[in-house]
């Protein structure tokens, strides 16, 4: 199947839609106003410092169509709770659902002109533009409006959220009369009457609220500060909010007219007179304060202190700060690409989302939606360890650190949830606010204990990148230790599965798979976890002993009971098939009927929208990635034979239904040799938000998807593995780009990678120096002195079949194969013999018994059979010598030594190095495979990949010379040049095809990779 017919088959439930912003490398940017994209453009160009979150909501209000806008003004953490009503409840579902709040808009700034109110639905819009430029964190937003009476004005309106300033806003609101002399009046008003989100059955979205969660409790106005505020409570919780908003109106002649409270919205109202070709402008100050930071008896001091500073820094000192803010950053995050301006503005919109959404104060984290819409009602998920915490460990450790600070802050709750549970230990929630488990849906929540295995990892991976071993041992190690002593309990050792650890009623990622046994995903990332346990508890002991002596006293911590934790890990039961050589998803998943995709519409995808789950759960059908994902975390543990066979399973039964999806697959297509795979999965992640591919970016932005284009960028393409404290790279270029650029940080250094297409370039930027790898070659960089690594294809290895390319044994074979058909009475001829040519010799003996009764004899008499065959083959081969080389073979092997280019040999004879040696060729071959060490056996890849893999060579580095099929089929799949030696092949099942072995030589060989 072609690679295009592959990517179109993956994707069919996804189409790209036309892009609504025109590509810009540093905005984005709205050229003309169409109602009909409001709400989406709303989440796109919403604005936020990680605490307060603005939708981009306009100005004065919003008069289109009902159901085509939310105006959002959002908390990190802020929350009500409402009683979860089940028509039938179990003991230990949760009971209440928190929600964050869309809190009250201050925003509001409505502008009459001569008595005309301007309305974008009302009078002549001549232009209107809007830009938000994310190398100084400001939306622009400039329009020309005319009104009923012929009045035009020219309005420039800026707005920010402070990077640098926790609890401000601010918004530059400046109109310019063009044809008339008259009167402004600015209506600035603080909203508190808020609707909330409908119910919907959406369950991505909310429950929606059934009274409003806010109360008013007092308004205020403060005439000499221009100050506006009013106090609310939240219904359940009892939190206090204080929102307050001061002005300053410059203008020759301006002057207050009066100030309104009544109700839930206050306002003051502005008057200025204004001559054709002036300009007036109110700048707007917003602050909001909460008891769930403060006490309540602080906020009115900490609100006038904000907007005091305000005042004096005025709009233009804030921007400056958020400009230097933000140049800090763009210099450790910034990802260039260069030849694609479409993904350039998609990676950088991302990050900068990332940024604006992140909580920084160690006491709240990052939503799936961040603060730009009230999609999944504001609560954090798994996503931050797996998806957004590496993005900023590398680019940003000290908010990494401060994500995993919430994470202790809310052991304590975790702790309770086990116990709930009647679990030992530590059971993170799967959705949360305060860290109570939210999810009503335990199937695809509760279930889901694999995430105390994901912090655990991003725990981990955070310590080895940054060398914060304060942050280990004075939080991280609990946080590990209970949540460990949550899985020894949980699990058991199994005397049906040999006695093996197992992990019963779970779920993994794949939310189309709920309540397993031995989920592989989540057996992996334990085993790992435990092990990581294992050592803490070692290195406390040893290196920090106060702490170790402290959390003993405090939780109980005993060597025994670290012992314990690696027994498990040991023991962990990973199932596997060995029939198709894969890991199973779990214990019954692979014995499921596949989905059928065929008959299935696109208008039917997402599945959960249009299938009762359990017709789902009866599927081989995927979400997302599930064991594809593990192969990425816990890549070392794989081989690439594996990670090709497994990818190849289970990526055709994805759905990707879940934006979390595509960027795993993409950074694995990269892996695995299949760049327009990982490509496309790319493209689909990196604008998934800006061009609305899954059709909610109204709903709020695809946080963990943003983080994942990212990954996809640096772990995909760049290639970049952390494992044991190592960095290393594996770089490769897709066509469609001329170069990309990126940063990481370690332990405190600052390391610059380049990429074109002929080369790697490794600066370290800020440090003494660090020793990476590339391909597996160590490097030491040092300060400001860049190593470049060739990138540019070139032949390194050859890898050669023995029988029929460096020998002809194979008449040896049939004469040992006929000899053993013999003596059990069954025909034999040279056509069945053709068939057993490249495969194993246990797959050969199957055909030669096939069609017999023979052929369910027991496991153990086959294996006799099969060592007999091997006899009757060895006492032939003792007649071979060195003139048995086939034509051409010993000069081509000598010219290749000459050359410096390795070689290796992928026979699947298990005697092959013993043949080599009655050839006189074994001083050739710096790598010969192990056929008893494969899964598969050809047209697997994986013979021909381990002797890369021995041979220290990328395989795309390599060239296979092979006789066979199903030889060259395994060369192809093993992203290899392949040459096909005699015999008929089909077209385009090798790059080179020749008669024989005389005809081979060197410079063909090396004419393939253009030389």
């Amino acid at each position: 199947m072609s690679t295009e017919m592959k990517i179109k088959m993956k994707m069919k439930s996804c189409e790209q839609p036309p892009a609504l912003y025109p590509f810009r490398e540093w905005s984005i940017d709205e050229e003309h106003y169409e109602e009909e994209y409001n709400q989406r453009s709303e989440s796109i160009f919403a604005l936020g410092n990680g605490y307060i979150g603005m939708r981009g909501n306009f100005e004065e209000g919003y008069y289109g169509k009902a159901g085509t806008s939310v105006a959002g003004n959002y908390l990190n953490g802020f929350f009500d709770s409402e009683r979860i009503v089940y028509p039938e409840g179990a003991f230990g579902f949760p009971s209440r659902n928190q929600a964050m709040l869309n809190v009250t808009d201050a925003r509001i700034i409505g502008l009459s002109i001569e008595g005309y109110e301007f309305r974008m639905d009302q009078g002549k819009l001549h232009r209107h533009e809007r830009r938000l430029d994310m190398r100084s964190g400001v939306l622009h937003r400039e329009l020309e409006w005319e009104s009923p009476a012929g009045h035009r004005v020219l309005l420039k309106i800026r707005r920010l959220v402070s990077l640098t300033h926790k609890h401000l806003a601010a918004i530059h609101y400046a109109v310019t009369a063009l044809n008339f002399s008259g009167t402004l009046k600015f209506d600035s008003a603080v909203d508190g009457e808020i609707s909330g989100p409908e119910a919907t059955d959406d369950p991505r979205l909310g429950a929606g609220a059934a009274e409003p969660s806010l109360l008013l409790e007092d308004t205020g106005y403060e005439a000499a500060a221009r100050k506006l505020w009013m106090k609310q409570r939240t219904r359940h919780t009892r939190f206090a909010l204080l929102t307050a908003a001061s002005h300053a109106l410059q203008a020759k002649s301006g002057r207050e007219m009066s100030h309104q409270l009544i109700g839930q919205r206050i306002s003051v109202c502005y008057a200025a007179a204004v001559r054709s070709g002036e300009t007036v402008t109110l700048t707007k100050y917003i602050t909001y304060h909460t008891s769930k930071d403060y006490g309540e008896g602080e906020l009115h001091g900490r609100s006038s202190e904000a907007l005091e500073l305000a005042g004096n820094l005025g709009f233009a000192g804030l921007a400056e700060q958020q400009q230097d803010y933000l140049d800090r950053f763009w210099a450790h995050a910034d990802v260039e690409i260069s030849g694609d301006p479409a993904l350039q503005q998609g990676i950088r919109f991302n990050a900068f989302q990332l940024l604006q959404s992140v909580g920084r104060d160690g006491v709240t984290n990052i939503g799936a939606k961040g603060l730009t819409g009230e999609g999944y009602e504001g609560h954090y998920f798994w996503d931050t360890e797996m998806y957004m915490l590496p993005f900023f460990t590398f680019t940003r450790p000290e908010v990494s650190r401060a994500l995993l600070e919430f994470r202790y802050a809310t052991l304590g709750k975790a702790r309770e949830r086990a116990a709930v549970l009647s679990q030992k230990g530590a059971l993170y929630p799967w959705r949360t606010i305060d860290g109570e488990e939210n999810s009503a849906y335990f199937p695809a929540g509760t279930a889901q204990a694999h995430i105390n295995a994901d912090i655990a990892y991003g725990l981990k991976q955070y310590v080895q990148a940054t060398g914060d071993m304060d942050f280990l041992v004075s939080r991280g190690a609990e946080i590990l230790f209970e949540t460990s002593r949550f899985w020894a309990d949980l699990g058991h050792y199994n005397p049906a599965r040999g006695g093996a650890f197992c992990i019963d009623g779970v779920t993994g990622p794949d939310e189309y798979t709920a309540i397993v046994n031995n989920n592989a995903y989540t057996n992996l990332m334990v085993q790992d976890q435990l092990s990581y346990a294992y050592e803490t508890a070692l290195l406390l002991r040893w290196e920090y002993p106060a702490d170790y002596e402290r959390l003993r006293l405090a939780i109980g911590l005993s060597l025994e009971e670290a012992e314990g934790w690696k027994k498990a890990a040991a023991a962990m039961f990973i199932p596997f098939d060995g029939q198709l050589g894969i890991y199973a998803q779990d214990d019954t998943f692979l014995t499921k009927a596949k989905w059928d995709f065929e008959h299935t519409p696109a208008d039917k995808y997402p599945l959960l929208l249009h299938y009762h789950p359990l017709v789902i759960y009866r599927h081989q059908v995927l979400k997302q990635a599930d064991l594809v994902m593990a192969l990425f975390l816990l890549g070392d543990k794989f081989s690439l034979a594996d990670k090709l066979r497994n990818y190849n399973y289970y990526e055709p039964l994805t759905t990707h239904d879940s934006s979390l999806s595509p960027c795993i697959h993409s950074i694995m297509s990269a892996e695995t040799g299949d760049l327009a795979g990982a490509y496309s999965y790319f493209d689909r992640t990196v604008r998934m938000d800006l061009d609305d591919i899954n059709r909610n970016a109204k709903d709020g932005l695809h946080m963990a998807a943003m983080a994942g284009s990212w990954m996809s960028i640096v772990n995909g393409f760049g290639g970049m593995r952390l494992v044991q404290g190592e960095l290393s790279f594996a770089p490769v270029l897709p066509e469609q780009w001329a170069s990309y650029h990126f940063k990481i940080t370690l332990r405190g250094q600052l390391l610059d990678i380049f990429v074109d297409r002929e080369a790697a370039v490794y600066t370290l930027l800020e440090g003494a120096g660090l020793t990476i790898r590339h391909k597996g070659q160590p490097l030491r960089l040092l300060p400001q002195e860049p190593v470049a690594v060739r990138l540019a294809r070139r032949l390194e290895a050859v890898i050669f079949d023995l029988d029929g390319v460096i020998t002809d044994s194979a008449e040896f074979h049939y004469l040992a194969w006929q000899a053993l058909a013999d003596e059990l009475g069954l025909p034999f001829s040279r056509e069945k013999n053709e068939r057993l040519k490249g495969v194993s010799r246990m797959e050969s003996l199957e055909i030669v018994l096939e069609g017999s009764e023979l052929a369910q004899l027991p496991e153990a008499e086959k294996l006799r059979l099969a060592g007999k065959k091997n006899d009757h083959y060895r006492q032939m081969i003792g007649r071979i010598t060195p003139a048995d080389l086939l034509p051409g073979i010993p000069e081509l092997l000598d010219s290749l030594r000459e050359r410096g280019i390795s070689v290796g040999l992928a026979s699947a004879s298990l005697n092959a190095p013993q043949i080599l040696e009655r050839l006189g060729a074994a001083h050739w071959f710096q790598a010969v495979a192990d056929p008893a060490k494969l899964r598969k056996g050809k047209p697997d890849p994986e013979i021909f990949l381990q002797a890369a893999e021995l041979l220290g060579v990328t395989p795309g580095h390599c060239i296979g010379v092979e006789d066979a099929a199903a030889g060259l089929a395994a060369i192809r799949a093993a992203g290899m040049k392949a040459v096909g030696i005699g015999g008929v092949h089909q077209p385009g099942a090798a790059d080179l095809v020749l008669p024989s072995t005389a005809a081979l030589d060197a410079g063909k060989l090396l004419g393939l990779f253009g030389h």
